[in-house]
Order: structure tokens, then sequence, then C-alpha cells
């Protein structure tokens, strides 16, 4: 199993975004979060195969339709204990 945590910058909040990264994230076998951070930026945890958090990172740069990712960092951590399926809080 490997883990990413990405923080997403750009519009953001209000378009879509979480709630689409977890359909995406759901669809790839993913574990893990979205959620909004005071500072406009949305965090993504992944966690789950290799291949399929790149998958997912892909995706990040784009984001849904109404969205504008301008720039997104990405931190490969040890796997957090992540219980259930892909959580938006």
């Amino acid at each position: 199993m490997a883990a990413a945590r990405f923080l997403v910058r750009g519009k953001v909040q209000g378009v879509f975004f979480r709630a689409s990264a977890r359909e995406q994230a759901l669809t790839l076998g993913l574990r893990g979060y979205a959620k909004n951070l005071l500072d406009g930026r949305v965090e993504v945890l992944a966690v789950g195969d290799a291949d399929r958090i790149e998958t997912l990172a892909q995706w990040l740069r784009h984001g849904p339709p109404m969205a504008q990712v301008y720039a997104i960092e990405r931190s490969d951590i040890d796997e957090p204990a992540i219980a259930g399926d892909f959580q938006v809080s």
C-alpha cells in the first residue's frame, strides 16, 4: 500500500471539487479523504495502490469542469490508519 497527501490550490472550493475527488477515488478503490482548508486550498489524502494514486494525482491537476487548479503539492507519506472508504469533510 502507498499513501500520498495533496494540497490543491486554485478555484477548488464551491465547485464540487471534494465530491468529484471522492467519486474518482472510490472508482479507483482508494481510501482517504478530501477536505477544505481555511486558506482556500483542498487537502486530499489517498491510500491504496501506488498506480491508482498516480491516476488520482493526474485527475487532481484538473479537477471537475468548474475548477481551476493553479498548483498542486504532493507528499508521499507512511500509510495512515484510515478506516472505511473515501470521505469528504
